[in-house]
């Protein structure tokens, strides 16, 4: 049940007229849920024999076996944690209460022409478990977010090497809309923080959790629970946290000047690799090549062909 829970993403809905944060897994003839306001984290965990009890008493006119009981539950209580479409679960009246620390969320629905009532009596969870399903996790994915923008500044270095060295050798951009200039990762941070943030209207309390970051989630929450199945079936959560970060130790901030420096490596790394002879050391002598042998060279040479696409 943890590692089934711990797997799946947050995901925005609606109850009752409620935003929330929800999470939730139901197994055969159990489940466990979780909802945040991002105030308050509350759960709830039931088993097959709680559900049982549960079920007779909020429905003593109905007389059926446990799965029955919670095939319908499913049924009518999954869309209201997945989705924020109110349309999706008509099928079921839902109502949200709050009293003190705890939250009750009411499902009325029809089963077998009867009516059918649910209750999930959900309390404010432990720090712990804050911690293993929403801190640790969203740490894990800041953490890859800033390897990916690591990966994203090298990539334009590298490009913006290879830029230069087309001008360099003649090449002309055939239409001049398309001219960029040198990504300086400095400057872009400066106005990252001074004008795209602000226009953002990014706030603390917002509830967005968007497919590409559940994804996200999803990928660095099952990476952890992968490592606690390889090893241990009784890891803690500490021994999750240390994996998460032994995964990503290798992430650090780019350095001051990482940009230009990078970009001057990877121009010398292109002009390597295309045959050019790098600069030797001025200590050591370098022997001048004969006569014969440049004009063997230069007959044996192919013509460079002329670049093509955005450039001619």
């Amino acid at each position: 049940m943890e590692r089934g829970l711990l797997a799946l993403p947050w995901v925005p809905v609606n109850i009752g007229g409620s935003d929330l944060l929800a999470k939730a897994w139901f197994g055969d003839a159990q489940y466990r849920v979780l909802l945040s306001d991002l105030n308050t984290v509350w759960e709830e965990e039931m088993s097959t024999d709680d559900i049982q009890s549960r079920a007779q008493d909020l429905n003593k006119r109905l007389r059926a076996p446990t799965q029955a009981f919670f095939s319908h539950l499913c049924s009518v209580a999954r869309p209201c944690f997945s989705s924020q479409d109110d349309d999706r679960f008509s099928t079921a009246h839902v109502t949200l209460e709050q009293h003190g620390d705890n939250l009750t969320i009411k499902l009325k629905s029809e089963l077998a022409g009867l009516p059918f009532y649910w209750e999930f009596l959900c309390t404010a969870t432990p720090v712990g478990v804050v911690c293993s399903h929403l801190v640790r996790p969203l740490l894990a994915v800041s953490r890859v977010l800033q390897r990916q923008v690591e990966d994203l500044t090298a990539l334009l270095a590298r490009k913006d090497a290879e830029i230069q060295d087309y001008q360099e050798n003649g090449a002309v951009l055939s239409r001049a809309r398309l001219q960029t200039e040198p990504f300086e990762v400095h400057r872009y941070r400066e106005n990252l923080f001074t004008q795209i943030i602000p226009q953002m209207g990014v706030t603390l309390d917002s509830l967005s959790f968007d497919s590409e970051l559940q994804t996200l989630y999803m990928a660095v929450s099952s990476g952890k629970t992968g490592q606690k199945r390889k090893h241990s079936p009784d890891s803690s959560p500490v021994a999750e946290d240390n994996h998460v970060s032994q995964h990503h130790q290798h992430i650090s901030d780019v350095p001051t000047g990482a940009s230009s420096s990078l970009a001057s490596q990877e121009q010398n790394d292109i002009k390597a690799s295309s045959g050019r002879p790098q600069v030797a050391d001025s200590k050591q002598a370098v022997p001048l090549p004969s006569a014969a042998a440049s004009e063997e060279r230069s007959t044996s040479r192919p013509k460079k062909k002329k670049a093509v696409g955005l450039f001619r």
